[in-house]
Parts: structure tokens; C-alpha cells; sequence
């Protein structure tokens, strides 16, 4: 592993990242530790690194991950971070992905209305029955703006609602407004900003980003498909992401790290994995999840997603994936990454 070029700034606030000065002092520190270029690399390795934004890792923020440390998405950026760092010379690509939101989602406040046109607050569940029998309804002020020509939005939002019950997702929920595109708090955390800047220049390998959920009729949680992909009737809504899946299964191992861990990381993580049965299990064994670099969703008094997160993890182990920790070098982790780099 390589020594620190730098302390790391805290991932717990807002700064502006001086690209100039860092720059040079990572094609200083690439040249004084004989740091090659991505392209060079005998083993591929990437990390992808799901929604590591404002909205999700900053207490002030309106996601903030807490897990039940609540310091869950702090503690998990420090130690990604300075992943990255001491292993520049290891890391051929970084993957970030960006939840990317706006105002008139399915799942924010302002998609709703009760019988009085009110609202749901966040962190209400919106289920099929509540839909049925008219708890809540599509909002008629936002639906030009949100539904194709001919569709019928109250049959959609029944549809929808039935469609994650019936494939065993997580129920509607409303969130509050976040990952908006355009604020500040769909920026990714300035010191996570900074490391992955900092590896681009010293690896000739610029982060690639990946933008997700947009689509205001669907969630998605996954960063390679969306939670509903088609309208009552079976026509397409949203598609997959085919070219990141493909460029996800192209390296020799993928390092997995995020937030949340009971939601994106753990739909995106799942996703993968269906796709890697279906042409060969064997493809699992180069999936490494940082488990101490993501947390779940809890909201104190109202959800904890800590035991569905650690159940998930236990079946992608079960899958053939490896759990592993940030502060093991590389080498030492099982499977065929840690064979290779042993060599």
C-alpha cells in the first residue's frame, strides 16, 4: 500500500477542491513512487463508488446516512478516501454514480395529495391499498409534466404501487427532496471529490459518472436498472443501463462502496449479481463489497434498514462475493484478486 500523499481533508464539510495544487502534487507523488498509468495495468480493478453525494454524507444535508452510529456515511468517506490514496497504483477506474433527482418524482412530497390536497410527509409509505382506495392520489397540478402523452396516471401510480410489492422491493417511500440536479447536495463529498480527482491525474484514468434516477415515475435505487421498468399496459418506461453493466463485468475485480448500503448499494450490488447468473457464477468471485464503507438507512423513530442490509450482504457472500475491509491491503483478500496481485 502507498503512504498517504497528504492528510485528508474531513469528509464532514463543503470546500472548494484547489485542482491546480493537486494536481501537480499527484503527478509529483505518481513519479516519485513509480505510479504507471491505468492503461498499463496487468489486473483491471475498478471502484465503484455509488452516490457518495452531499445529499446522503453530510448531517446538514437531507439524506444524511446515518446507520445507527449516527456517523455512519462520515466514518465510511474517511476511510474510502484514504482507500484511494494508498491504493492509486492498484485502482485502474473510478465508477461514481449520482442519484439525480427533481422536484416532481414519484417519490417526492409534491407527486401526492390526499383527499384536502395535502401533502405526505416524508418518510410516509405509500402502499397499493392506500392508492386503491384513495389515501393518496397522482397530484393533477404536476401530471403534464410527468406522463407521457395517453397514459393514465392513477392507474400508473396503483400499478406502480402493486409492482413493488409484487417483486419484492421496498415499498413506496416518500423521501424528502434531495439529489437535486443542480444544488449543492447533488455534488459529491468535497474530500471524496478530491481523492478521485487526485487518482485520475496520477493514473491517467478519469472518474467515469454515471447519472441515475431521473426518470420522475420510478425509483432507482440501482445505479444499472430502474425499481419498474414498464407502464400497466407492458410498455418500456425506463431502460437499463446495458453499457455499465458490460463496463462493470469487464474488469478483473470491482470494489464495491456507498451509500446507502440497505438501498443503492444494495439494489445496484443485487442487480449485478442477477446479471453475473445468468452467464456465469463463477464471475461473482471478482466482487468485493467495502463493508466499512457504507452504512444504511436509519431514521431514528421511524425506519432502521440495518438488519436488511446485513441480510443482503450475507446473500451476495452466499453468491460467491467478498465482504471485505478497506484497511486489509488488497493482496491479502481472497478470490482471484488478491492471487493476482500476490504474484
Amino acid at each position: 500500500m502507498l503512504p498517504l500523499p497528504f492528510e485528508p481533508p474531513s469528509p464532514d464539510r463543503l470546500y472548494r477542491v484547489p485542482y491546480a495544487a493537486r494536481a501537480a502534487e499527484a503527478a509529483a507523488f505518481a513519479a516519485a513512487h513509480g505510479v504507471r498509468p491505468a492503461a498499463e495495468d496487468r489486473v483491471r480493478m475498478g471502484l465503484l463508488a455509488v452516490d457518495v453525494q452531499n445529499t446522503f454524507c453530510l448531517p446538514e444535508f437531507e439524506l444524511f446516512v446515518a446507520g445507527r452510529s449516527g456517523r455512519g456515511a462520515i466514518e465510511d468517506n474517511a476511510r474510502l478516501c484514504a482507500f484511494v490514496y494508498r491504493n492509486l497504483d492498484r485502482i485502474t477506474e473510478v465508477v461514481a454514480t449520482l442519484d439525480t433527482h427533481g422536484p416532481f418524482q414519484i417519490f417526492h412530497p409534491v407527486f401526492w395529495v390526499d383527499a384536502r390536497g395535502g401533502l405526505p410527509p416524508p418518510n410516509t409509505i405509500v402502499s397499493a391499498e392506500d392508492v386503491e382506495r384513495g389515501v393518496w392520489r397522482v397530484n393533477p397540478r404536476i401530471a403534464r409534466f410527468v406522463a407521457p402523452t395517453g397514459l393514465d396516471l392513477d392507474a400508473y401510480a396503483l400499478h406502480y404501487a402493486r409492482a413493488l410489492a409484487g417483486g419484492g422491493k421496498y415499498p413506496l417511500m416518500i423521501w424528502p427532496y434531495h439529489a437535486m440536479l443542480g444544488g449543492v447536495g447533488h455534488a459529491l463529498v468535497s474530500a471524496v471529490e478530491e481523492a478521485f480527482f487526485f487518482h485520475s491525474i496520477a493514473r491517467a484514468s478519469p472518474t467515469r459518472f454515471e447519472l441515475k434516477g431521473r426518470h420522475p415515475l420510478t425509483e432507482n435505487y440501482s445505479a444499472l436498472r430502474p425499481e419498474v421498468r414498464a407502464d400497466p399496459a407492458g410498455r418500456p418506461l425506463a431502460e437499463e443501463n446495458r453499457a455499465l453493466v458490460e463496463s462493470l463485468l469487464g474488469f478483473d475485480a470491482l470494489i464495491v462502496a456507498g451509500q446507502a448500503q440497505s438501498h443503492c448499494v444494495a439494489w445496484t450490488v443485487a442487480d449485478l449479481l442477477a446479471e453475473i447468473r445468468a452467464r456465469d457464477e463463477a464471475l461473482a468471485r471478482r466482487v468485493y463489497l467495502l463493508e466499512d464503507c457504507t452504512s444504511p438507512v436509519v431514521v431514528p423513530g421511524a425506519v432502521d434498514y440495518t438488519d436488511d442490509a446485513e441480510a443482503a450482504f450475507s446473500r451476495f457472500a452466499d453468491a460467491g462475493a467478498h465482504v471485505v475491509r478497506s484497511t486489509e491491503p488488497i493482496a491479502s483478500w481472497p478470490g482471484p484478486i488478491g492471487a493476482a496481485l500476490a504474484r
